[in-house]
Formats: C-alpha cells, structure tokens, sequence
C-alpha cells in the first residue's frame, strides 16, 4: 500500500485569491434590484437582445428559501421545541423583526455577530435574521473553554454576541478576558438567550445544560424582547454580490488549532440544496436536531429544511431517550449525527422503530457492525462525507439499487465508503500531493482527497497565507488519505497526521479502530502513533469498553488483532477509558497523541 506524505509548494490559480477579508463595502442597504458588481458575460456580445436585469437575476442566498417557505408553507408548523410551536409565517416574522432590531444596534452591514448556544429556537432564527440584516454569523462551539472562546471572540472581531443562559457564566469568563487582553477594543454586547423546554430536566448526561441560571451575570439585551422590539415590515437586506460572507466558522478544533473558514452565501446557498437532494428530502420532512446546529451551520440543514417546508424538531442536548421520544411523539422522518451518536443508539437496547428514518452520518468512517445493528433498529443510514471547508457535507456514498440483494456484512462494508462528489462540487478526486495526479482506481493506492467547485470555502479569515496552501494546484486539500476503487467511490482511510510509520511500513489507523470495535466487548476506539525505539513509532491503542464489561486484559485486545491484523498492525499498547472529543463526536487525537509520547518509548 502505498502512502504519499509530503508536498511541494504550487503557484495560486488567480488574482482572486491574493486578498482575504470580510467585505463591508459590498453590502447594500437595502434591496438592489438584483444587480451585481460583476460584469455581463464576455459571451453575450455576440448575441443580441440580452440584458441582465432584476427580472431574470438576483444573487444566490439560502435567506430566500425562509421567505419562500412563509408564503408556500404558511401554516406548516416550522419549529418545535417542546410546548413551543411556530408556523413558517411566524418564523419568517421573527426573523424579519430580529434583523431589523440588529440594525438599530450601532452595527454595521458586513460586522460579525456571534453566538454561544445549543439547538434551541434562537439559534434557528439567527442564521436567517442575521444574514438579513447584512452581517456575518459566526456561530461557536459550545463545549469551548473560557480560554478558547475569549480567542475566538478576538479573531472574529464579533460586534454581538447571542449566548444561552446555561453558557452565560462561560460567556461572561470570555468577555473578562478579552477585555483583559485588549483593553482597546470595546467587548461584544450580550443578549441572553433564555429559551428552555419540558424535556431540560429529562436527562442529565450534560453538566453543563442542566446548570441553573446564575441572575448576578448582567447582559445587555434579552432575546425574545429584542425580536419583539423590530419592525415587522423590515425590508431585508439582500447581498448584493453572491460571494458576500454569510458565515465565519470556527473547525472542531481536533488538532487544536481552530482557523476560521469564511463561506459565502452562493456556498450556503448551493450546498443547502446539494444536502437536501443526498438526504433525500421531500416535501415537509421531520427532522430532529442531533446535529449540533453551529457545526457547518447544521451541515446547512438549518437552511436546507426551509427549502422545503419542514419542522425542525429542536434539542437542548442528545441521549438515546430523548431521540427515541422525539422519533415516536412527532413522527420524525431524517436525523444526522456523528457516529457516536450511533454508538449511542445501537448500545441503548431498544425496540425496532414504529416507521423508517433517514439518518446521516459522518465524521470518522463508520463501523460496519454499527451499521448493521443501526438497520437492525429501523433506521436507513447514509454515509456523507466533508469538512468545515466543504460547507460540510460534500460527498455520500449514494446507494446503487443492485446493493440490496447483497449480504448484510457487504451492504454494511459498502456503506462505510465515503462515496462519489455531490450535486454541488465540480470535482473530488484522491490525488498523488507532489504530482497532482489521480491515483489509480485500484482500490489500493492511496493519496490525498481534492476538492473543486462552488461549494469549497471562500478561505481562511486573517489568514491568507494557510488559504494559498489549501488550494494549491487548484484544488482544495482535505489532509485526508483516502482509495478509489474500480466503481469511483472513495474510501477514506486516514488523516495526513494520523498515518503511523513503523519500521517503514505504513499502518491505517482506522483500519486498526475497525479491528478493535470488532471486538465483543470493545465500544470505541482510536489508535495512535507511540514512540518506539527499535521501530520508530508502533500503533497505541485508546479503548473504551462497553458498559457492565470487566475484566479484559490489554493482552487478550492486542491478541485479537494479531489474529485479524498483520502483526506490524497490531497495537502493542492498549489503555482503556473514555475518548476525548469535540462536542460534535470528533476524536481528539492530538491529545492522545500527547498521552502516548508521555509514555515514553516502548
């Protein structure tokens, strides 16, 4: 098998790419008629009669599919959030008064606004309202320290932020030291979010959500008075330019590092879409929000269920109890999630669904015994694939209906594929890094997987020397390795970072995770590079048993996967206990990097 690490620097495609920086200026304040700063089609000059005017252009914003909805989907109930119901009228209503009150804030079109909080109606409401008032959201992490989240704050230059009252401690330890660290600048205005439901108390997995609210921390505005002081008949503001930012968000942070991706509303706008095609959404589905909604804006679902006049069903936090709840009460059609939350659901020994659901999946390559008990259950998984940078998910692994008379271990193996481009990419591919060519569609030989098209982040904010690197020789670099095989699906198979190299041979971490969760009495697992002094590095492996399960031995793991591993393959440490992870289900190798190099070398 053959792995390709290192690369060589290429020449930037464009001019467009020499500057980076959220624009202000192409903002309008009002609605323009459609027209653009760019000029008319070179094309059109030998064809006569043409002319490109508000009849027949206007820029692309995912915006437009809430204000479709509030007239197609008038009475269609939008949100639910325990006993709160509102139609798509009522949504789009909020939303205009919102954007107009953030108008009256002393900020300007094109400034950032932030927000701090779970899936809750509000943060539904502001990635219409904010883009409808001319700025940027920027929606955060909300497992971040005070650390973390102070740095982010700084970056963004967020003029406002939205926080929910059970982050409103780790909100204000921010804001203390922002203020601390630039005492020229002045810090984001706060507005509470106050919103809660009758399920809040029904599980107490998350310290966090069920703290109560501390009334000593002061804020500037409060949410819901807030929407209501707006003007209803607000005009929303339109991009005036299709390529104005509408979002700035932070990655997960798996290698500790978060940089901040720039997308625009064309990107929102097309991968919304391209998203709801690959979840195969019909009219007015039901889907419930496990997906964390500021991970890739919701991987832009949060504008793609607009599109087509669906309820949103809302969570605080997620538990196998609730899901199944909301699945039964309210008749839910589609869901995504991490694979661990399908870890969660398959380990919760519970009765087959009373109908199908659709659920997405993606992140780390799902376990083929995850998937089988997953279809077992009543559930219908798919399996996309994408980053922060790819507004989420780019690709999937589309099903082929001559799959379905194959056994369930193949349908299973199938599904774990990260699959083919979808509607909104131009191209993907898994190149060699060095020569830029496509590697052979061999199912063997691995390179990096590529990106191209209109769906690939405008670039990295304040940063434009790591948005140059990204798209190097015209594609978009994932740092991800990956296969092609014989039908074009890919299959990837492990990060840049994460490929260990021992005594020269190269060894796939998550071909090792799929042994070990093979194991009876295994959960999750994730496998690093330790330290080895005869080879160089060896594969340390960081396990989590399930529950009620006792008394296995380091030993008796390493064994088994000698005995389904070649045995350079094979880890020579085991360590039980949880994984860390980011809130979205992301394994945080870089800290477990840091506990096997404390070990020392074997």
């Amino acid at each position: 098998m053959r792995i390709l690490l290192s690369k060589k620097a290429f020449r930037i495609l464009t001019p467009r790419f020499q500057t980076l920086r959220l624009t202000r200026s192409s903002f309008s304040t009002s609605y323009s008629g459609g027209f653009s700063d760019d000029p008319e089609p070179e094309s059109w000059r030998t064809m006569e009669g043409l002319l490109r005017s508000p009849a027949n252009f206007s820029p692309l914003s995912p915006i437009t599919f809430l204000e479709r909805s509030a007239k197609a989907y008038r009475d269609r109930t939008s949100v639910v959030f325990g006993s709160v119901k509102h139609t798509w009228f009522q949504t789009y209503q909020r939303c205009l008064r919102l954007a107009s009150a953030l108008t009256h804030l002393g900020i300007s079109p094109g400034d950032v606004v932030a927000v701090l909080a779970p899936n809750v109606p509000a943060m539904h409401e502001l990635h219409f309202a904010v883009p409808m008032a001319g700025l940027i959201l920027c929606p955060l992490n909300t497992r971040l320290d005070t650390s973390t989240l102070s740095v982010l704050l700084q970056h963004s230059e967020a003029k406002i932020l939205f926080v929910d009252h059970h982050l409103l401690e780790v909100a204000h330890g921010a804001l203390d030291l922002l203020a601390k660290s630039d005492r020229t600048r002045k810090t984001p205005k706060l507005v509470l979010i106050s919103q809660s439901n009758d399920d809040d108390d029904d599980d107490e997995d998350d310290d966090r959500s069920s703290s109560s609210f501390d009334s000593n921390h002061s804020f500037d505005h409060d949410y819901e008075a807030l929407v209501k002081s707006g003007d209803r008949d607000f005009e929303a503001i339109k991009p005036r330019n299709e390529w104005d930012p509408i979002s700035l968000n932070y990655t997960s942070g798996t290698t500790s590092r978060p940089k901040g991706v720039v997308w625009s509303h064309r990107g929102a706008y097309l991968n919304s879409l391209a998203t709801v095609f690959l979840h195969q959404m019909s009219v007015s589905p039901v889907y419930l929000w496990t997906v964390p909604m500021f991970h890739c804006n919701g991987w832009c679902l949060i504008w793609g269920v607009a599109a087509q006049g669906g309820t949103n069903i809302c969570l605080r936090k997620v538990s196998p109890k609730l899901i199944f709840k909301n699945i039964a009460t309210h008749k839910v059609t589609h869901m995504g999630g991490a694979p661990t939350v399908l870890n969660m659901i398959v380990n919760s020994a519970r009765e087959p669904l009373p109908h199908r659901v659709e659920i997405m999946t993606g992140g780390s390559p799902p376990m083929p015994q995850v998937l089988a008990k997953m279809e077992e259950l009543g559930f219908n998984v798919s399996h996309l694939y994408g980053l922060t940078e790819t507004y989420g998910p780019g690709t999937h692994c589309a099903w082929k209906p001559e799959w379905d008379s194959l056994s369930l271990e193949e349908r299973t193996k199938l599904k774990s594929r990260q699959g083919v481009q979808h509607l909104g990419l131009e191209g993907l591919e898994v190149k060699d890094p060095v020569t830029m060519e496509t590697v052979s569609n061999d199912g063997v030989t691995m390179g990096e997987v590529m990106f191209r098209g209109n769906t690939v982040m405008s670039g990295y904010f304040k940063d434009l020397e790591a948005t140059r690197k990204a798209f190097e020789g015209g594609w978009f670099h994932s740092g991800d390795l990956a296969v092609k095989h014989p039908d074009g699906y890919i299959e990837v198979k492990d990060r840049l970072k994460d490929v260990i190299i021992s005594g020269g041979e190269n060894i796939s971490t998550v071909e090792v995770e799929r042994v070990l969760c093979s194991h009876q009495a295994v959960v999750e697992a994730a496998v690093v590079a330790r330290p080895d002094n005869h080879w160089g590095q060896t594969p340390c492996g960081f396990v989590k048993l399930k529950e009620g399960i006792d008394g296995v031995e380091p030993e008796e793991i390493i064994e088994f996967c000698r005995d389904h591993l070649p045995h350079y393959m094979a880890p020579k440490t085991i360590v039980f206990g949880d994984l860390p992870k980011t809130s979205t289900g992301k394994v945080q190798k870089y800290l477990l990097r840091k506990r096997a190099d404390a070990m020392g070398s074997l």
